[in-house]
């Protein structure tokens, strides 16, 4: 029996606190099971924008999506942790990533390092994390033990590895470094090659206990009566798709209500994608697709 559907709301428009606290309830009238924010220069502290989304709603959980390793020293971190899990009631989910944005590293002050030494430095915070978290004299206490979940977002081997060990929540991206362009421009991963990430994911993850839930990042909700129209003109964009391969992508939908929904049981079942997050842009454009899947 697939696994029930969970949909996220990642948020990053930050203007005043009864806007935010505003928006945080549509969207759990809208009917999403997550709010998120994500962990960007220029966008709401995680921690401090999550205790105020809980405060202002009652059902949603809360959850970073995702944090960058790099800006976060882990005992530092694990503070963070327990004191949002606590102070929201047991409704922290923990999502963590290597970073991807030089520039933001630089524009804090600190080091970038190579792609394995971003992964070393998440592989030592997960690892920090359990250790300090599941101690039962660690304080501040989580309201979850031995911590909130874990997502970890990442493609690559080690990443999935990591994610196959700890995690249980395994997001894709859906993205890679677009080649030839300034670092931290991202295209979207070809059908194949997102399956071939999911199937490695799988392979690492054989000798779990449970298996972990999987999430699909949706890049773009684009409602049409004209799939074939608005795939050529995403296609036209440069994202590192084609048009045949933009309608069959799990990170685009693309469609009426109805179909979009469709997509979604299709890549369910395919890919075994069942906690689905969009981008804020697309709040009230995806909450139709979310009203057909209520239940499902």
């Amino acid at each position: 029996m697939p696994r029930p559907f969970r949909f996220g709301i990642n948020m990053f428009a930050l203007d005043d606190g009864a806007s935010w606290r505003q928006k945080c309830r549509r969207a759990e009238d809208l009917g999403y099971d997550v709010l998120l924010v994500p962990d960007h220069l220029g966008m709401p502290a995680p921690f401090t924008a999550l205790i105020a989304a809980a405060e202002a709603t009652e059902r949603p959980r809360v959850g970073t999506f995702v944090l960058n390793a790099g800006f976060w020293n882990p005992a530092l971190l694990a503070r963070e942790v327990a004191s949002a899990d606590a102070l929201t009631g047991g409704r922290l989910e923990l999502g963590l990533g290597t970073g991807y944005v030089r520039a933001e590293h630089e524009t804090a002050g600190l080091p970038w390092g190579s792609p394995g030494q971003r992964v070393d430095h998440l592989q030592h915070t997960v690892e920090e994390l359990d250790r300090l978290l599941g101690d039962a004299g660690y304080a501040p206490q989580p309201a979850q033990k031995p911590r909130p979940p874990l997502l970890i977002g990442g493609n690559g081997p080690r990443m999935l590895r990591l994610t196959a060990r700890h995690a249980q929540i395994a997001a894709f991206t859906g993205g890679r470094q677009a080649p030839g362009k300034a670092e931290g421009v991202l295209e979207l991963l070809p059908p194949d090659a997102l399956a071939a990430s999911v199937a490695r994911y799988h392979e690492y993850a054989a000798g779990r206990p449970e298996p972990a839930e999987l999430n699909i990042l949706v890049q773009q909700v684009l409602p049409t009566d004209d799939r074939r129209a608005a795939a050529r003109e995403v296609a036209a964009r440069d994202i590192g798709l084609t048009a045949d391969q933009a309608l069959d992508s799990p990170t685009l939908l693309i469609g009426t209500p109805a179909q979009m929904a469709e997509q979604l049981r299709e890549r369910r079942e395919r890919y075994g994608f069942s906690y689905i997050t969009v981008l804020e842009p697309f709040l009230d454009a995806f909450a139709p697709v979310l009203e057909e899947l209520k239940g499902s």
